[in-house]
């Protein structure tokens, strides 16, 4: 039937079928428009150059890099020593029993949903992590003078932090030490503050310069931050003692000093989650204020998961609850809110106490198999009669080794015996096994007798 003989009955339907006819109408035109303008567009088809070839290409990341080199090596002999990361003595990534567990309980959990976070992530993840690093029966927690977000694992704990100093914080300088993990100065950098070093490891003895550091930090400007490694030190391997440390804190708090620690190794470098925090403990224990940027990416195997807290202990409730509500407006742009699944796991280990158990008896095998490597590998250097004294790899603590060797004779190793580390000679000691230790102490003993 035409239009204009239709019924009453239908000129509802009529008028709708014309609106959609002319929508139709409308579009058509409209793509044929648009697949004209982009026929004749003057951009459309252009091979000229692109607007970014001006940028030059950067040079890879001195730790992450090493990998990239490590994977394009063919020989079947080749070792990565280069990233911190767990191997079996297999030599591959181990993920913890505990962890799977927990996982599995996560996915049996039909009440688990994949909402947004808060943007200071799970409530509980940041009160068990918090009872982690200061101890359950911390002073601090129980007055509520600390405040805990979830965060980006360590790396963006560290960022959160420094970003917040930068914004609210009198002093805008960093001291960190010399040498350091190679993205500290990066990321304080990129926040906004002023990075400076303190002296901390005396090549020579190939051990702490613990009278550089109390020079050092005793002519830094009253109020300076103060980046500190709350065990393990990355990339040396050298801590202080318990009476060094309490000097530290002794010069710190009477110039004012504003402790930031970074526990990347929590229970890692020991094998004993408290021994691991003492020293964060003891700045806490005496009222002052201080940050911790905390990461499970070690001592739970979360390397990708992205796993970290940064906790602020203030002086009191009042102050703590405003920093959290500004911690807040730097996360918010930063990433908006933290990753579920991750944390999710740490809480599921952490809040219960047969799987926390669980946890620090693979957390201590894993710190045993370390200790285990420099003890095999000192052995193997002494019995080749590498010169030099290697004493320093039984001493030094946790992943990492300073071995004390120079540029070029990490190239060499490299080059004869397909052996990857830091140009500075640092190497991961969970990458070794009883296996190859062999091959890394008769690259050693080479690289010293014939690269001196």
């Amino acid at each position: 039937m035409r239009p204009e003989f239709a019924s009453p009955s239908s000129s509802s339907s009529s008028s709708a079928d014309r609106r959609l006819n002319a929508l139709v109408r409308h579009l058509a035109t409209a793509s044929m428009v648009s697949q004209t303008a982009v026929a004749f567009s003057p951009t459309s088809g252009f091979h000229g150059d692109s607007v970014f070839s001006h940028v030059v290409r950067a040079p890879e990341d001195p730790i992450l890099g090493v990998t990239v080199a490590y994977n394009k090596d063919p020989s079947p002999v080749k070792l990565n020593l280069g990233v911190g990361a767990y191997r079996t003595e297999e030599g591959k990534p181990l993920v913890l029993i505990v962890v799977r567990k927990a996982e599995q309980m996560l996915l049996n959990d039909k009440s688990r949903v994949k909402e947004y976070l808060p943007i200071v992530g799970i409530a509980e993840f940041n009160k068990l992590s918090a009872k982690l690093i200061f101890g359950a029966d911390s002073p601090a927690i129980r007055e509520n003078r600390v405040t805990t977000v979830q965060c980006l694992s360590g790396t963006g704990s560290l960022r959160v932090g420094a970003e917040f100093l930068a914004r609210h914080y009198h002093q805008k300088t960093i001291y960190i030490p010399q040498p350091t993990w190679g993205n500290h100065p990066k990321v304080f950098t990129l926040a906004g503050l002023s990075v400076k070093t303190y002296r901390y490891y005396d090549p020579t003895t190939r051990g702490m310069n613990f009278q550089g550091l109390l020079e050092d930090l005793g002519s830094a400007p009253s109020g300076s931050i103060v980046l500190l490694h709350a065990c393990a030190h990355n990339p040396t391997g050298v801590d202080p003692t318990l009476q060094q440390w309490e000097q530290i804190r002794q010069l710190m708090r009477s110039k004012a000093l504003l402790p930031f620690f970074d526990s990347a190794y929590q229970g890692f470098a020991s094998g004993n989650l408290d021994e691991d925090a003492q020293s964060i403990r003891m700045f806490v224990a005496d009222g002052g204020e201080c940050f911790v940027a905390q990461s499970y990416a070690k001592n739970m195997g979360l390397y990708g998961e992205r796993v970290g807290a940064l906790s602020v202990v203030c002086r009191a409730a009042d102050v703590a609850s405003k920093v959290e509500s500004q911690l807040k407006l730097v996360i918010r742009p930063m990433f908006s809110n933290p990753p579920i699944h991750g944390a999710s796991i740490v809480v599921t280990i952490l809040k219960d106490s047969n799987m926390f158990n669980e946890w620090t008896i693979e957390l201590k095998a894993m710190a045993d198999r370390i200790i285990s490597m420099r003890k095999q590998l000192f052995d193997a250097l002494r019995a080749r009669g590498t010169p030099g004294d290697w004493s320093h790899i039984i001493k030094q603590i946790g992943m990492f080794t300073f071995t004390g060797l120079n540029s070029k004779q990490v190239e060499f190793m490299t080059r004869e015996y397909h052996i990857y580390m830091t140009s500075d000679g640092r190497i991961s000691m969970a990458g070794l096994s009883s296996k190859t230790v062999p091959h890394l102490a008769d690259a050693i003993h080479a690289a010293v007798t014939r690269m001196s």
